[in-house]
């Protein structure tokens, strides 16, 4: 039975014989790196990158669920670059746009 599922997926129009396989595997890279940079200070994401990580994500994801063969290996990943793109741009722009700690009203101590 793991035989024939394994000669299924080595034999599938997007199996490991093709670039329809191995394009969207090295690009998990990208959205790995983007969690990576979860860690880092929003002051020091840039909103090109983001941008274009987000819009990529966005744009592939409906790419990948019209073309033949499906690629749900292509769809995963650019969904996973959508995600980490929109949560990295949220965090720039809470940032940039409303930070803490300023414009709150002074409560009285009593």
């Amino acid at each position: 039975m793991a035989a024939s599922k394994l000669q299924a997926l080595w034999n599938h129009p997007a199996g490991p014989k093709t670039i329809h396989f191995w394009a969207p595997t090295f690009k998990w890279g990208i959205s790995i790196a983007n969690i990576a940079d979860f860690a880092k200070p929003p002051e020091k994401l840039s909103y090109p990158q983001q941008i274009a990580v987000t819009a990529t994500g966005v744009i592939w994801s409906r790419y990948s669920t019209v073309i033949t063969p499906k690629n749900w290996n292509l769809f995963s990943v650019n969904i996973a670059m959508a995600g980490t793109g929109i949560y990295q741009l949220s965090r720039k722009i809470k940032h940039d746009y409303f930070p803490e700690g300023e414009a709150k009203p002074a409560v009285a101590a009593e």
